[in-house]
C-alpha cells in the first residue's frame, strides 16, 4: 500500500470519526435542549388552555392558535369582588413587580459593592493570614444554604424586623435584602479576574503614589468591567426568582415578591381547587423578564464567564 492510499484511507477514517462525533454530540446536546425546553412549553401551553382542556385525557400537546385562551392572561389582572383578597387584582403583578425591582437593585448594588471590595482585598493586599481568612471563606460554599435560614432568621427578629402583626415596608425590605449583600462565590469568581491583572500595573501605580483605592477604580474595575456586569445580572436574575426567604420574612402579601405570588393566589380555600390556567400564566409573565435579560445580555454573561479564568 502505498503512502497515497495511506494517507486517503486514515483521511476517510478520520472524516467517519468526526461524522459519529458530532452526531452524538449533537444528539447529547439536543435531548439536553429538549429537557430543558419543554417545561417552558407545557408552561405557555397550559397557561392558554381552558379548564377542561387542561383535565382532558390524553393531555392535548398542541393547540392550533385559534383554540387559544387569553382570558387566562386577562384574568390575572380582573378585580377578586370576595373574600380576603376582595377589591385587589387576582395577581398583584405590578405591586410584586415593584417589590421585586426594589429588592434586586438593593441587593445587586450591596452585593457589588462587597464583592469589588473582598475580592480586590484577596487578590491585591497582602496582609497577615490573608491565604487562610480566603480558604475559611470559601469553605463556607460547602455548607448548604438551609442551615444559614435559621440564623439569618434569628438575627433578624432580633432586629425587630420581623412582626408578625405591625412589620413596616421598610422592615420588610430591610429583612429581605441585608443577609444577601454579600456573596462567597462571586468574590472568588471576581478574585480570579483580578489576579489575571499584571501585578507590574500596581506596583508601577504604588511608585505613582496612587493609592490602593484609587488604583481599583481606576484600572481594576474597567478592566474587569466584563466581569461585573456578569455579576450583576446573574445576582438580579438571582434575586428576582428568590422565594423561600422572602416568604419566610414577609407578613404580608403586598410585600413579597412576584415569585412568591405564584403559590396559593389560584387555589380556591373553599373547595382546594387550583386554576392551573391562571398559574401558568402567571408564571409566563413572571419569567418572561428573565428570559429576556438573559437573551440580550447572553454575550455579556458568556464574556464574563470566558475572562473569569476561574481556576486554582
Amino acid at each position: 500500500m502505498t503512502m497515497a492510499e495511506v494517507f486517503v484511507k486514515n483521511e476517510k477514517s478520520y472524516k467517519v470519526q468526526k461524522i459519529i462525533s458530532n452526531v452524538l454530540t449533537f444528539s447529547f446536546l439536543g435531548a439536553i435542549a429538549i429537557v430543558v425546553l419543554v417545561p417552558f412549553y407545557w408552561m405557555i401551553l397550559t397557561s392558554l388552555k381552558s379548564s377542561t382542556m387542561i383535565e382532558s385525557i390524553p393531555p392535548i400537546l398542541f393547540l392550533k392558535p385559534s383554540q387559544w385562551q387569553i382570558w387566562n392572561y386577562k384574568a390575572l389582572f380582573e378585580i377578586v369582588e370576595s373574600g380576603p383578597r376582595a377589591g385587589q387584582p387576582l395577581f398583584p403583578f405590578f405591586t410584586y413587580m415593584k417589590n421585586t425591582i426594589v429588592i434586586s437593585i438593593i441587593t445587586t448594588i450591596g452585593t457589588s459593592i462587597t464583592t469589588i471590595l473582598a475580592a480586590f482585598a484577596f487578590a491585591r493586599l497582602n496582609f497577615k493570614g490573608r491565604d487562610i481568612v480566603f480558604a475559611i471563606i470559601i469553605a463556607t460554599m460547602m455548607i448548604p444554604g438551609e442551615i444559614f435560614i435559621l440564623t439569618n432568621f434569628l438575627t433578624i427578629n432580633k432586629l425587630g424586623w420581623y412582626d408578625i402583626m405591625n412589620q413596616s415596608y421598610s422592615d420588610a425590605i430591610f429583612a429581605m435584602t441585608l443577609p444577601f449583600m454579600t456573596s462567597v462565590f462571586y468574590t472568588f469568581y471576581l478574585r480570579q479576574t483580578f489576579k489575571q491583572i499584571p501585578n507590574e500595573l500596581y506596583y508601577a501605580a504604588k511608585v505613582d503614589g496612587t493609592t490602593d483605592f484609587k488604583y481599583l477604580l481606576k484600572v481594576m474595575i474597567p478592566v474587569a468591567m466584563p466581569t461585573i456586569i456578569t455579576i450583576i445580572i446573574l445576582n438580579s436574575m438571582g434575586a428576582w426568582s428568590a422565594y423561600i426567604w422572602p416568604a419566610m420574612v414577609t407578613t404580608k402579601d403586598q410585600f413579597r415578591l412576584v415569585s412568591n405570588g405564584l403559590r396559593g393566589a389560584f387555589t380556591d380555600s373553599g373547595s382546594g381547587r387550583t386554576d392551573y390556567g391562571q398559574q401558568m400564566a402567571s408564571a409566563a409573565l413572571v419569567t418572561a423578564p428573565l428570559l429576556v435579560v438573559f437573551f440580550v445580555f447572553r454575550k455579556q454573561i458568556m464574556r464574563g464567564v470566558s475572562r473569569s479564568g476561574i481556576k486554582g
